[in-house]
């Protein structure tokens, strides 16, 4: 009996390392790596452009799960601040010759993913009753931990 009960026990105490491995994997915490912009609703010129690389060594579809696809980094690639208006929409997609991912940490603390949303193999996500506040922004790589040149477009008219 106490033999089942140390098992389980052990096994308990693994599955919450496991998923507390699993939390921390994608810390939105620390400093972006490409930077911060704060936008209001309205804001020009729209879109606001990023060049950064895309990718990094953790696989998302492991680390969140869901629907999360890709490989990216640890810190957030780009942070976002955004104050919303009820008229209009926020759409954050990426162009890249490459096959990239778009993973969002928005202001609800969920997770948003896309894989192909916007053109070819490139991600878009879009809010059509956008939350004000903080969005920490990943852009992977959908088949490799590689590093690809990749343009993040934020926009509240089109998806790039």
């Amino acid at each position: 009996m106490l033999r089942k009960i140390t098992l389980a026990a052990t096994t308990s105490a693994l599955a919450v390392l496991a998923m507390a491995g699993a939390a921390e994997a994608q810390d939105w915490r620390l400093n972006p790596t490409y930077g911060t912009v704060s936008l209001v609703s309205g804001f020009t010129p729209d879109p606001y452009l990023v060049t950064l690389q895309s990718g990094g060594s953790i696989n998302a579809a492991q680390s969140i799960g869901g629907s999360c696809n890709g490989y990216v980094a640890n810190a957030p690639d780009f942070r976002l601040n955004y104050t919303a208006s009820s008229a209009l929409p926020l759409i954050i997609s990426v162009s890249s010759n490459a096959d990239t991912t778009l993973v969002v940490n928005a202001p609800d603390q969920r997770w948003y993913c896309n894989d192909d949303g916007g053109e070819g193999l490139n991600p878009s996500l879009r809010w059509n009753s956008p939350m004000t506040g903080q969005y920490d922004i990943y852009v992977g790589t959908y088949a490799s931990a590689s590093l690809q040149n990749a343009t993040l477009a934020i926009s509240e008219l089109n998806s790039y």
